[in-house]
């Protein structure tokens, strides 16, 4: 086989594998999380218009972004780490739900909202006075912002489950699609 026919076959062969009527997906932006689901529409008013809050005010620098393992036992970073003006901060509920969880995960005090539709939001180290099945508005304080998870700086890590797979916080308060530059009509 000729050179290009290779290249050409080699570039086909992930579309002839992929089940019919799913698009194709490469690059960052494709996580393991979104294997098996199907990739939002990039025109729907879901994809492009998050509907939750920032969970610190103003808003945090994101200061380690979301970084998922090949395989879930591996390590990674399966949330996000948002930078707090200071230790003892506000940490606010991003959207609404009842509290599942309060207590210490390992060696760090956690919070974790149930919002429904499988999805849970987990914030730590956070110290927090509401107990598990108290509901939360979007916006209320769950708790404040502890010393210890990123390095001198005060910080709170953000993790986002939908059902068992985690996925990026930041897709539920910012637009993360891609930008497509389109060629100028002469």
């Amino acid at each position: 086989m000729k050179p290009p026919l290779r290249l050409a076959a080699l570039l086909l062969l992930p579309a002839s594998l992929a089940p019919a009527g799913e698009p194709l997906a490469f690059g960052p932006a494709y996580s393991i999380q979104q294997a098996g689901q199907p990739l939002p529409d990039a025109s729907s008013p879901a994809a492009a218009v998050p509907s939750w809050q920032w969970p610190l005010a103003p808003r945090p620098q994101v200061l380690r972004h979301f970084d998922p393992p090949p395989k879930p036992w591996l390590s990674g970073h399966r949330g996000v780490d948002v930078g707090a003006t200071a230790d003892g901060a506000p940490v606010t509920s991003p959207a609404a739900g009842t509290v599942s969880f309060v207590g210490v995960v390992v060696d760090r005090p956690v919070i974790t909202i149930d919002h429904g539709d499988g999805l849970r939001s987990s914030f730590e180290p956070v110290d927090s006075t509401l107990a598990a099945g108290a509901p939360v508005a979007k916006g209320q304080v769950i708790g404040t912002v502890l010393p210890g998870h990123c390095t001198g700086v005060p910080c709170v890590h953000w993790g986002v489950r939908r059902g068992d797979d985690y996925v990026d916080p930041l897709q539920f308060v910012m637009d993360l699609r891609p930008s497509v530059l389109l060629p100028l009509d002469r």
